[in-house]
């Protein structure tokens, strides 16, 4: 495996809502280790979808029977060749539930590693599975357990990885190379045919030509799905950032409905406290009249008492003189 393929190996095997701050750890990484094309080849690796890390998961936890699963889709494809229409229907049975037994287990995985699958990513699994039973390239694709985005295969021509596969894969029915000293030689006794060599050279940059353009179409694809999710991301930040605005309006208007109210109120006590003060000023000045009266009233009748007092004095003494 490349550099790239070991740090994307790990990076899927995480979960999810993991997977950003892992693969910005990675990148730094291989930043300070001066690999600055690593670094940025790192950070351009795509958050997977949840199906497709579903995916990724049930390949490093059941890789077994994911292998039975790219075995069947061997048979399935060999059936197909030799037009065994009795064996094709049965294998088509075999097939069918194979693939509903093995997307209740990446159901079962995933909850194991707390993560409850909804439906519609359920059938998404469901559909990567039946389109790696159907097209090797896309088995081969599940297999290496680095995919972003689920599959489906329409039933017609191969299945599209543009774009689902963090690193570039091998063609499945790519022919294997001729080992060390095996290479091939001509037949004893045949003529070199110079132009078949050309001809084979040829065809040769022309496989490399396409392999590069294929290549990077793949990598268009990857930028183009990763744009769209962190346009889909900012999109989602952007909602929650207007309701938040639209949650702290609301609040402003009943902060201000509030400080309204209770100027109002503070309003209507102030007049009230100047309406007290007014009448308890005018109550002292009445309780100072009162008692002006009052210390009035008690000197007349201090006065009346002491004429009262001469006044019988006066009685005894007249009585007292006639007898």
């Amino acid at each position: 495996m490349t550099e790239l393929e070991t740090i994307a190996e790990e990076l899927y095997a995480v979960a999810p809502e993991e997977f950003v701050a892992a693969r910005t750890a990675a990148r730094d990484r291989a930043r300070a280790a001066g690999h600055k094309e690593l670094a940025k080849a790192v950070a351009a690796l795509p958050k997977p979808t949840t199906a497709a890390w579903v995916c990724n998961l049930l390949v490093r936890r059941q890789a077994e029977e994911v292998d039975q699963l790219l075995e069947l889709g061997e048979l399935l494809r060999q059936a197909q060749v030799d037009l065994s229409a009795d064996q094709l229907r049965a294998l088509g049975r075999q097939r069918n539930q194979v693939v509903a037994a093995l997307a209740r287990q990446a159901r079962a995985v995933a909850h194991r590693e707390g993560h409850d699958v909804s439906s519609a990513v359920a059938d998404q699994v469901e559909s990567t599975l039946r389109a790696a039973i159907a097209d090797p390239d896309a088995g081969t694709a599940l297999r290496a357990g680095r995919l972003t985005t689920a599959l489906s295969y329409s039933g017609l021509g191969p299945v599209d990885l543009g774009g689902a596969v963090a690193t570039p894969i091998r063609a499945g029915g790519a022919a294997p190379a001729p080992a060390r000293g095996q290479e091939a030689r001509p037949v004893a006794g045949a003529a070199p045919d110079a132009d078949a060599a050309k001809r084979s050279q040829a065809e040769e940059r022309r496989r490399e030509a396409e392999e590069r353009r294929r290549e990077a179409e793949e990598r268009r694809a990857r930028e183009l799905a990763q744009a769209r999710r962190d346009a889909e991301e900012a999109a989602g930040v952007a909602r929650d950032a207007d309701a938040a605005v639209a949650a702290a309006e609301q609040q402003v208007v009943e902060a201000a409905e509030r400080r309204d109210e209770l100027q109002e109120r503070a309003a209507r006590l102030a007049e009230e406290l100047r309406r007290v003060e007014r009448q308890a000023g005018e109550a002292a000045g009445a309780v100072g009249e009162a008692e002006h009266r009052r210390d009035a009233a008690v000197r007349r009748a201090h006065t009346a008492a002491a004429i009262r007092d001469r006044a019988a004095a006066r009685v005894e003494e007249l009585a007292d003189a006639d007898g």
